[in-house]
């Protein structure tokens, strides 16, 4: 049995992933406890949801501070109070600054709704339909300093029907996060998940370029 490990996650929204780990550990499917909930959006409901389970919510202005770099100093600081073991973004609005991403490097992890590599950034699902792809879906990876370029972990499909929309897309693929995200941390708490070389490492097998796919 491993220790009980830390995690602290990042939001600006609603945290519906949020709360799908928030569930999977209070039902003892991952060893871990949230040692905190940091926001940069004051209005975002992942915040009350922490509160709803009892864990520290922090909110942290970007708009306070002069530069993006000064924002992500803080940003850290506060982290490191907490001593984690692993960061989760967890639909965190934000582009972070190298020196950010190289203090954590190899113990945070991002939720991006693609098949990575494709459509990094925004407005992924439109791009998608616009695209005419026949599926689409959600990808668990590490975070470096490439905007969505770290390897991936983990990767979950959803076929894209004709005359789907933005939003019903969008839905479908938000259910498949909430099962794959926590499954991924699991497996990190585990210590079966590592990144070494800038690779996604599970079990000790180096996975592909597309990681674990699970369908």
């Amino acid at each position: 049995m491993t220790e009980q490990k830390s995690i602290v996650v990042l939001v600006s929204g609603n945290g519906s992933n949020l709360q799908a780990i928030i569930d999977d550990i209070s039902q003892h499917k991952i060893n871990a406890k949230i040692s905190a909930v940091i926001a940069n959006q004051e209005s975002a409901y992942a915040l009350t949801r922490a509160e709803n389970a009892g864990i520290p919510a922090l909110y942290i202005d970007h708009k306070s501070f002069a530069s993006r770099e000064e924002y992500d100093a803080k940003m850290a600081s506060c982290i490191d109070e907490f001593k984690p073991n692993l960061i989760v973004l967890a639909g965190f609005m934000r582009i972070l600054t190298p020196s950010f991403v190289e203090h954590f490097q190899g113990r945070m992890l991002n939720i991006h709704p693609s098949l990575l590599p494709k459509y990094k950034g925004l407005h992924t699902h439109q791009r998608a339909i616009d695209a005419g792809d026949k599926e689409h879906g959600a990808s668990v990876h590490f975070v470096t300093p490439e905007l969505d370029g770290g390897p991936v972990v983990l990767q979950s499909k959803v076929p894209v029907f004709e005359q789907q929309d933005e939003q019903e897309l969008a839905d479908r693929v938000q259910q498949q996060e909430r099962q794959m995200y926590p499954l991924v941390i699991k497996w990190f708490c585990e210590d079966r998940l590592k990144m070494i070389n800038n690779r996604a490492v599970l079990d000790n097998q180096i996975l592909a370029e597309e990681g674990y796919a699970i369908g």
